[in-house]
């Protein structure tokens, strides 16, 4: 299989190294080059990001500084890997004012006079991680997943990101160290994939 190219987003806004979701981004970014993918990291912790205020900010504004190169590695990527923690039931405020800057017409989708917006990121897949204190599978049972719903049907459907595959990962504070162990192994395999 060709080497693909793969962006990772880490979306936690804590930059510590100690991070679950840094540590898995890590780990999948470290499987997928080892296997020949090309690999670049956006980390929303280290990047400007203002937040929108108002519709024809959104509109007329384009990309500058770190959301213009991030951008750039979200166009030049086939696949997404998006790592973030889950708060208040969805993702944190600065990685949705990420995809608010990012995710910006003539970038990510184009209106038109009629019907629905052209999808211009088509052609790519994604995978998103979630970690979170409650069990997963209340999360995704209990909860409908709605913050995780939000962002693949609502933002990457929307652009024309697909497929989207998810992990959930639950009860974050009470993982030992061999299912810690266990999970970047599962990390360092998806990013081998590319998937």
């Amino acid at each position: 299989m060709a080497g693909r190219r793969i962006a990772v987003i880490v979306g936690h806004p804590d930059p510590a190294p100690e991070r679950l979701c840094r540590r898995l981004a890590r780990a999948y970014a470290e499987g997928a080059e080892d296997a020949g993918h090309a690999v670049r990291v956006i980390d929303i912790a280290a990047m400007d990001i203002p937040h929108l205020r108002t519709q024809a900010d959104f509109e007329t504004g384009s990309g500058q500084g770190d959301v213009a190169t991030a951008q750039e590695t979200l166009a030049w990527a086939e696949h997404w890997l998006i790592v973030h923690p889950l708060w208040l039931g969805a993702m944190p405020a600065l990685l949705k004012a990420f995809f608010e800057q990012v995710c910006r017409p003539g970038f990510a989708f184009r209106y038109r006079d009629k019907g629905f917006p052209e999808k211009l990121m088509s052609g790519r897949s994604a995978h998103v991680v979630v970690t979170m204190g409650m069990p997963a599978f209340a999360y995704r049972w209990f909860f409908f997943a709605h913050g995780l719903a939000a962002l693949k049907r609502n933002i990457l459907a929307f652009i024309g990101v697909k497929p989207v595959r998810d992990t959930l990962i639950g009860m974050v504070d009470r993982l030992d160290e061999a299912k810690v162990a266990a999970l970047l192994a599962d990390m360092r395999a998806a990013g081998a994939a590319a998937r």
